[in-house]
């Protein structure tokens, strides 16, 4: 049996698990113990040893911190205050409240790392007042679905942490790389929205600029707009690592909701723990079986396979970077975007890195890449937790997200083909 041959077996028994509704992470766990029972010729003691090795990491750390202060915060207000803040400044406008959601997502991106979280904490504030100021409910939940993608674009944020991890990529510079990103894909969204708003007659709230308001919901929100300062800046100040940072976050977290702001009472930071201990549960189980079935598709050299297939499919950068991108578009329509980051970053860089691409610039791409896919269909995470919001069928915001899902894509083609929008922050912090 080929290389490629053995590779598309691992994929295929991996993608029949998948589509037979096993959970992605005990499918990983299966194609790896099948491989090991009858394809492979290695010890079983190789799965056990490779697990505890995948979890055994310091930058791993960084996952249960970040997604334990995303859950505090958000169960302590910080979210709401976000959200009051950047309505003084442009609630006003034609489409004011679809840019206050958008740009509350990206600030609370900066605090969670994660988009279906960020969809449920900016969406059940925001998708009831637009609603109410007259929007339409579908364009409301689509526009929170998209918003809710720059939780992985903006930094911290937690499939870069994986992508450090899989590709052995510095995860401070990941950081640093998704900046600009990150506000390219919200100004994307901004535009759409205040299109669309413009178009049906979605007006401001009414509400005239007031400094002194502006100055109330400032100081209101200030606990809350620190968080990326002290995470980030304590970062690229040298002062902690990303995994020190997490940390850091979730103290201060627990500080501004129970004694700041006061709306983390007992029962709700018990709840918000068990929230955040069966998020990581679930994260790390991928992650371990991810990593180990991504250690024996390298066994089986899936890089060097793929690698001589792309380029002899395709005879330039500019064609092989774009078929990478079809593929990992089509994965995040089926896949989970860890579970695809930790299987596909150590067999697709090494192609893009052939052709000169940074890996940060190609691990900034894949994030964006697979995050475009939590609004796409069938798999879109993003928007099945929006209908839970509104209460509406699935198939009732897919047609809405298509305007959104489009200028994503655009986006995306200028982060892969510019490599200065992901790279001027990281290399100007290097100098």
């Amino acid at each position: 049996m080929t290389e490629m041959q053995m590779v598309f077996l691992i994929l295929g028994i991996f993608l029949i698990f998948c589509f037979s509704t096993v959970p992605i992470g005990i499918a990983m766990g299966m194609t790896v113990l099948i491989y090991v029972l009858f394809i492979g010729n290695i010890d079983m003691s190789y799965i056990a040893n490779s697990m505890f090795q995948a979890g055994d990491s310091f930058p791993l750390m960084a996952i249960p911190f970040f997604i334990l202060a995303g859950v505090l915060m958000e169960g302590g207000g910080l979210s709401k205050r976000l959200v009051d803040f950047m309505d003084t400044f442009v609630g006003r406008f034609t489409g004011g409240l679809a840019i206050v959601t958008v740009l509350a997502s990206l600030f609370f991106g900066a605090i969670s790392g994660s988009a279906p979280a960020t969809v449920a904490a900016i969406g059940t504030i925001m998708v009831p007042s637009m609603i109410d100021k007259g929007y339409d409910k579908k364009f409301t939940l689509a526009l929170v679905a998209a918003s809710g993608c720059l939780g992985t674009i903006i930094p911290p944020s937690i499939p870069m942490v994986m992508y450090g991890v899989a590709a052995n990529a510095s995860i401070s510079r990941m950081f640093m790389g998704g900046f600009l990103p990150g506000v390219v894909c919200g100004l994307a969204l901004i535009v759409v929205a205040v299109i669309y708003s413009k178009k049906n007659g979605f007006v401001g709230n009414g509400i005239p600029f007031s400094i002194h308001r502006c100055w109330k919901e400032f100081k209101s929100a200030v606990w809350a707009l620190l968080v990326p300062v002290i995470i980030l800046g304590g970062i690229y100040g040298g002062f902690f690592t990303p995994t020190e940072a997490a940390a850091v976050a979730v103290l201060y977290g627990f500080i501004a909701g129970a004694f700041i702001y006061k709306e983390l009472t007992f029962k709700r930071i018990l709840e918000k723990f068990v929230d955040a201990a069966t998020t990581t549960g679930s994260i790390m189980i991928i992650v371990c079986t991810g990593l180990t079935l991504a250690r024996i598709l390298t066994l089986e050299q899936a890089p060097a396979a793929i690698g001589e297939a792309l380029t002899s499919a395709a005879d330039s950068r500019f064609m092989v970077l774009l078929i990478i991108n079809i593929i990992l578009l089509i994965t995040g329509c089926f896949m989970e975007t860890i579970s695809a980051i930790l299987i596909l970053a150590p067999i697709l860089y090494p192609v893009a890195a052939m052709y000169g691409v940074d890996i940060i610039q190609f691990g900034v791409m894949m994030v964006v890449n697979l995050s475009i896919g939590f609004i796409t269909p069938p798999l879109g995470v993003n928007l099945f937790v929006a209908c839970g919001i509104g209460g509406v069928p699935f198939t009732d915001i897919v047609k809405k997200i298509i305007p959104f899902l489009i200028v994503l894509i655009v986006a995306l083609i200028l982060i892969t083909y510019v490599p200065n929008v992901v790279m001027f922050l990281p290399n100007l912090l290097s100098n």
